[in-house]
């Protein structure tokens, strides 16, 4: 196999280590085992994209076949167990790469839809799964809320960059510019929920 992968499977490989940090930090303020923390970290790490897949028929999916997203999401769970006072300290640098993984996946994920020929309604839907899918799973096996359900904008963000990486082509734009436009629209609208505390309004 050659060992020069296309971006797209780098980019997709980075924002997988990403979630999986986050999915084994999590692990640990839960004070769970090392067996556990990986679960965790696989959940963050591949769960997104893995039910996309299966849903748009892209079988097996490439969380499961490519041997690299295992490791990465290896590697990332026991770098986290043995040094995470390392890895706490890089906390604000992982919500940044957090919302960059956030932004190409969602868009990522809306695109890889539509080639699929799946309706753009749909696409705008599985963009956001993308994004979020592992976020949510990694929150309830640590017994939490989702955080895409009760605060910062998170979710939003993962579907206005899908609405317009989808949307865009439509109107006229190409699809390359409207995915560019799509990820800096999910970018900006997540730092604005960590930077600024952005979140939708709460029932009062």
């Amino acid at each position: 196999m050659s060992l020069i992968y296309p971006l797209p499977d780098v980019i997709d490989l980075g924002g997988t280590v990403v979630f999986a940090l986050s999915g084994a930090m999590a692990g640990i303020r839960s004070r769970l085992d090392l067996f556990g923390i990986l679960v965790v970290s696989f959940a963050a790490g591949i769960f997104g994209g893995l039910t996309r897949d299966v849903l748009i028929g892209d079988v097996p999916p490439a969380a499961i076949h490519d041997w690299r997203y295992i490791a990465a999401c290896s590697a990332a769970g026991v770098m986290t167990f043995f040094w995470h006072p390392v890895v706490s300290r890089l906390r604000q640098t992982i919500l940044f790469l957090d919302a960059v993984g956030l932004s190409l996946f969602a868009v990522a994920g809306a695109t890889k839809a539509l080639n699929h020929q799946i309706p753009p309604m749909g696409a705008i839907l599985l963009g956001m799964l993308s994004g979020i899918g592992g976020g949510m799973l990694r929150d309830i096996l640590v017994n939490r809320v989702p955080l895409v359900l009760q605060a910062e904008i998170y979710a939003v963000a993962a579907l206005g960059g899908a609405t317009v990486a989808v949307v865009g082509p439509l109107l006229g734009l190409s699809s390359t510019l409207a995915t560019l436009l799509g990820a800096c629209l999910c970018f900006w609208l997540r730092m604005m929920g960590i930077l600024r505390g952005w979140g939708l309004p709460r029932a009062r």
